[in-house]
């Protein structure tokens, strides 16, 4: 089968190579899924340039984003997966502790992510557990579906499961023209939530006023003294926070009493200088919410599925230019997801 690979850190031209490699074969427990579509996250580059924990074993190759048709089962599985359409849960659990046992996948300390810790979609097949699979809803197509999984989910997870918005609140979504910023963007649209946004140019906040309330153009104005202008010195409710260390401060900074910052990531690192006063002094809290179990994919995959939430596509491309949707994510040229297809 043909897959990309990473082969070493470095730029997209240089460590991204597309070849030829034995078909895998399923575990008693898993199943092979020959992949319509996958898409593309910040997980990727990070792949690529390196994060902490990575070991920096090579070729790897990632994709958590997954859709396909399932080809064949390991003797464990159930054969009647076999020619369904399906999406994939990109998280692997022990399924036996006791977060597991609460339906907390992510807390689990076994928790694995394919295309991370697993062999990834970005191949003609990838094998994965089983228990993983979820069908295909009618209404999408496979492009589709595959923006949905990590994006959705873990958006899903930080406004509605720990962010708690209520419609009457409001929410300051960070770069709201991204993969997680679009997707809580539009969740909390859909709440009836005050929606306010940043991004870094007229293109994409033309795109990005479709949702939101107000939008703010980071690199003209501090977004944190923005809000506080636009709120009349009150602040949100929630600020949804993937950037990290270079936004931290200002995130903390634009909320109000009270209010809660949900964490999922951190893309421009993660050791940010806070003052802790600006924390307790104003009963704020700050939340960890990484990608969602497997009960926020199903909620949220439902809502997209019946046209209540929209993913959007920036692009499609073939698995051979896979380097142009890795550049293009990283100098944040994208409006949306990337998606491939093997």
């Amino acid at each position: 089968m043909r897959t990309a690979h990473i082969t070493q850190y470095g730029a997209p031209e240089d460590a991204l190579d597309v070849v030829e490699v034995e078909d895998p074969e399923p575990g008693p427990d898993e199943v092979r899924v020959a992949v319509e579509a996958v898409s593309l996250n910040h997980l990727d580059v990070f792949a690529r340039t390196g994060h902490p924990g990575d070991e920096g074993d090579f070729p790897k190759r990632s994709g958590c984003d997954i859709a396909g048709v399932v080809d064949t089962v390991g003797e464990a599985a159930d054969d009647s997966w076999v020619g369904e359409e399906v999406v994939v849960y990109p998280g692997v659990s022990c399924g036996e502790c006791e977060f597991c046992m609460a339906g907390e996948h992510t807390m689990c300390h076994d928790y694995e992510i394919i295309g991370e810790d697993r062999p990834g979609g970005l191949a003609e097949y990838v094998v994965v557990p089983e228990w993983c699979l979820e069908p295909k809803p009618e209404s999408l197509d496979f492009v589709t579906a595959a923006a949905v999984p990590v994006t959705f989910t873990t958006a899903w997870r930080m406004i509605v499961t720990a962010g708690e918005l209520r419609p009457a609140e409001s929410a300051l979504i960070l770069g709201a023209s991204g993969g997680v910023g679009n997707a809580a963007m539009k969740i909390s649209e859909r709440l009836g939530a005050t929606v306010y946004a940043t991004t870094s140019s007229d293109e994409k906040a033309a795109v990005v006023a479709e949702h939101a309330d107000e939008v703010i153009d980071y690199t003209e104005v501090a977004f944190d003294e923005a809000v506080m202008d636009l709120t009349n010195g009150r602040g949100v409710d929630l600020v949804a926070e993937h950037v990290g260390q270079q936004t931290w401060q200002q995130s903390i900074d634009s909320l109000a009493m009270g209010g809660r910052m949900v964490v999922c990531g951190a893309t421009s690192g993660p050791d940010p200088d806070i003052d802790i006063r600006s924390l307790y002094q104003h009963h704020r809290q700050i939340r960890g919410a990484p990608m969602g179990n497997r009960q926020d994919f199903r909620d949220v995959l439902s809502l997209v599925a019946a046209g209540e939430l929209e993913p959007r596509i920036d692009r499609v491309l073939p698995l051979e230019e896979i380097a142009e949707g890795h550049a293009a994510i990283e100098d944040r040229d994208v409006i949306g997801k990337v998606v491939i297809q093997p």
